[in-house]
């Protein structure tokens, strides 16, 4: 999408108005303060405008800063509300908005300013705009602009689009099917009706494989109608977008088609697929006349002309054959001149600077330039290789050509404009029809999606449940069958009103980010009416989505890594609310160990007796475990983890309990730390265990060796040599291409009692 967003205020109320230039959708909302930059992150606009003195307001500098190169500063009397209502009464030829909808002052500022805008940058030409829809804030979820970021739901934290939650369900077909998924993405619903409306279609495609494939091919010769319209309504288009109508529309016949073809009743359709098939329309008499006037493959452009089936219009046909006799004629003068002078290279050609001519090579020239051929050929110009001549007759042949050419091409240019005018007479009927096809292509999507990656409808009510059985990664599981990497690991995730709070504990390394991620994605998932990654899932409507996961600093704002965290984390227990969903990681780990436990420690009693929401706090402060003893609604969680011979094994499975150590110099060893250092770091976790003391870290110093004399040892060895002889003996008797199932299994049980034997004994 390309979005054109102005902003305004008036009478202390902030509004919003956006203008998709793409398709010409218009939206209104009212927001505030506490909400500016989600709603922005919302809409995600090229450009934002506002007046100087609002830009300038130092409480909207925080909102506006990721916008801060995208702002359009203008004087602040673009964003008067009564101009701004007189220019949207004259834009939709009303005498009064009453009928559109009852906007606010700064509502009227913040859509007229915009208008006005459009129509000094695009020299009066708007494009066609629909009528205005007003938002009011409670239809989507509310998803701030670093938790949009943590999820990377349409870019990576990279800015990549590859790796993003988009990329890996995008199945659309059409680009208007893709814009509009992404506009679900951004913009979660929260009625739960409309929502299972979404996934009764999804359903019902999911159901009929055979309907499924054959909408997709209906779709894949589908052209984007919005932009095409768009195009032509800002007098930009050219005879491949009245083409991309006609087929378009076409399209929209097939997959109706389609939909009345089913062997249900036509009532038996989904809300959605039915509201779809209401837009599509009919259209035959627009496409027939399109059709009729246009060439199967026209040019891009107007001028290039040639793009008027023949037999459309007599006049054109007429200048047409006028033109096409005459370049015969050409041909014929050229034979008469080649007998008359009896040179054989003559040739008539044709060139932007001197129109029609006669050239021969430079050793033929003499015969034309000397008595009696010089009286009728006229020497005009004189090459390297060749000469070029003229005659009366010439001349007067190639103005007949020119003229008729001008006129066949300017007569052309007139019927392709009362085309175009014809068209945008259609114009919300083309829109509508578009709309349709972008909500049928987005079912299609998901029907795919759920086909090909063993996705379950999710059930979404109003309640306060999240109950997510066998739930998984989306993306990450995508990314490990691409490596060929293990098997995702899936886990459960009930959030209810004995434990809504999961503290959940683990080294790093152990799937703890995922696992908080791929909740937040299951939501989002379930409320844009798609299946989702799990066995089971039941959710009750999230309102407000917030995710504190990973670390960064934030240069330009001057903020630190712990700063960035506090900020955000902040937002949070500012905003959220018993239907939100909040997702934490790792907080208070930028700072003194004692300050960042003492943080995380308030945070948690925060979400749990004042927010009360349904969270997910991942951490490596194991001491708060012990707030399970005066919290009631909170849930003991951990990462399972496996040692086996001096190695962690990190299993990704969520567990009921708490961990009891973080495995850190485990990990660092894995990350590649020298053998010296994770034996130094041993020693000291040692000390530090041993003492259990804040206050004696001076004295352990003392009572450490120095690192120079800790002794760079080899990672133990706990195997013998004989237990690996007897190993590889076994192995080198295994031959797999001679094995049956059950000499395999016999064989992997050989193996299992040699290991186990040297382990006991």
């Amino acid at each position: 999408a390309n979005i054109l967003a102005a902003l305004a205020r008036a009478q202390d109320t902030l509004a919003l108005s956006a203008i998709d230039m793409s398709t010409g959708a218009v939206t209104i909302m009212v927001t505030h303060k506490g909400r500016l930059e989600a709603d922005l992150a919302r809409l995600a606009p090229v450009e934002l405008l506002m007046s100087e003195r609002l830009a300038d307001d130092d409480d909207l500098a925080a909102a506006l800063f990721d916008l801060r190169d995208k702002l359009v500063r203008e004087h602040s009397g673009l964003f008067d509300s009564d101009t701004g209502q007189k220019r949207l009464e004259a834009l939709f030829g009303v005498a009064t908005l009453d009928g559109i909808g009852d906007f606010s002052r700064a509502e009227l500022g913040a859509a007229g300013g915009l208008v006005a805008y459009i129509e000094d940058t695009q020299k009066g030409k708007l494009p066609r705009l629909s009528v205005p829809e007003r938002l009011t804030g409670r239809e989507a979820m509310r998803i701030d602009a670093a938790t949009r970021r943590s999820l990377e739901l349409t870019r990576t934290q990279a800015g990549d689009a590859a790796g993003s939650l988009l990329s890996a369900i995008d199945k659309t077909i059409t680009g208007a099917g893709a814009r509009m998924l992404a506009g679900d993405l951004a913009a979660p619903l929260l009625d739960p009706e409309m929502i299972e409306a979404r996934l009764d279609s999804v359903a019902f495609l999911v159901e009929r494989p055979s309907l499924l494939d054959t909408l997709g091919d209906v779709l894949r010769r589908v052209p984007d109608l919005e932009r095409a319209l768009s195009r032509l309504s800002l007098g930009r288009g050219g005879p491949r977008d009245l083409k991309a109508i006609a087929d378009g529309l076409a399209g929209g016949h097939a997959a109706a088609d389609l939909l009345r073809g089913v062997e249900d009743a036509i009532d038996a359709l989904p809300e959605s697929l039915a509201q779809a098939l209401g837009g599509l329309g009919r259209h035959q008499g627009l496409i027939d006349e399109l059709r009729r006037a246009l060439v199967d493959e026209p040019p891009l452009l107007v001028r290039d002309g040639h793009f008027m089936r023949p037999g459309f219009d007599a006049s054109l046909d007429e200048f047409r054959t006028l033109r096409d006799e005459s370049k015969k004629l050409i041909a014929a003068l050229e034979g008469e001149y080649k007998t008359e002078t009896g040179i054989t290279n003559l040739k008539v050609k044709h060139n932007n600077v001197l129109g029609y001519h006669i050239e021969v090579t430079s050793r033929s020239a003499d015969a034309l330039m000397a008595p009696p051929l010089n009286e009728r050929f006229i020497h005009r110009q004189t090459m390297a290789n060749a000469v070029r001549f003229s005659t009366t007759d010439l001349a007067a042949l190639a103005g007949r050509i020119t003229e008729a050419a001008d006129r066949a091409q300017a007569l052309e240019a007139e019927l392709f404009a009362a085309l175009v005018s014809m068209t945008l007479t259609h114009g919300d009927g083309i829109a509508h029809a578009a709309a349709a096809l972008a909500r049928i292509d987005v079912c299609v999507s998901h029907a795919r999606l759920a086909t090909a990656e063993r996705l379950v409808r999710p059930h979404v009510d109003d309640s306060l449940n999240f109950d997510i059985q066998g739930g998984r990664h989306l993306v990450v599981e995508a990314a490990l069958r691409k490596a060929r990497g293990p098997a995702f690991v899936a886990n459960d995730c009930t959030l209810d009103a004995d434990a809504r709070l999961w503290l959940v504990t683990g080294p790093n390394m152990a799937g703890k980010s995922t696992f908080l991620r791929q909740n937040a994605l299951i939501a989002i998932l379930a409320q844009i009416g798609a299946f989702v990654p799990a066995d089971r899932a039941h959710i009750g409507v999230v309102d407000q989505l917030f995710s504190r996961v990973g670390a960064s600093d934030d240069l330009a704002h001057g903020r630190s890594t712990f700063m960035v965290e506090m900020v955000e984390t902040a937002a949070i227990l500012n905003q959220a609310g018993p239907r939100a969903l909040v997702i934490l990681d790792e907080i208070g780990r930028g700072t003194a160990t004692y300050d960042g436990l003492s943080i995380a420690w308030a945070a948690v009693e925060h979400l749990h007796n004042i927010n009360q929401s349904r969270a997910l706090f991942a951490t490596h402060y194991h001491e708060l475990t012990a707030l399970k003893e005066t919290l009631d609604a909170i849930a003991l969680k951990t990462m399972k983890v496996r040692e086996f011979k001096g190695e962690v094994i990190f299993l990704h499975e969520v567990a009921t309990g708490a961990a009891d150590r973080s495995y850190g110099i485990q990990v660092a060893q894995l990350a590649g730390l020298p053998p010296r250092a994770v034996n130094r770091a041993r020693e000291v976790l040692a000390l530090l265990e041993k003492s259990d003391s804040g206050t004696r870290h001076h004295a352990i110093v003392q009572d450490l060796p120095l690192f120079q004399m800790t002794p760079d040892t080899p990672a133990p060895q706990n195997q013998t040599a004989e237990d690996s002889s007897a190993l590889t003996e076994a192995l080198d008797g295994l031959h797999p291409d001679e094995m049956t199932p059950r000499d395999a299994l016999e064989a992997l049980y050989h193996l299992k009692s040699l290991i186990q034997g040297k382990s006991d004994g």
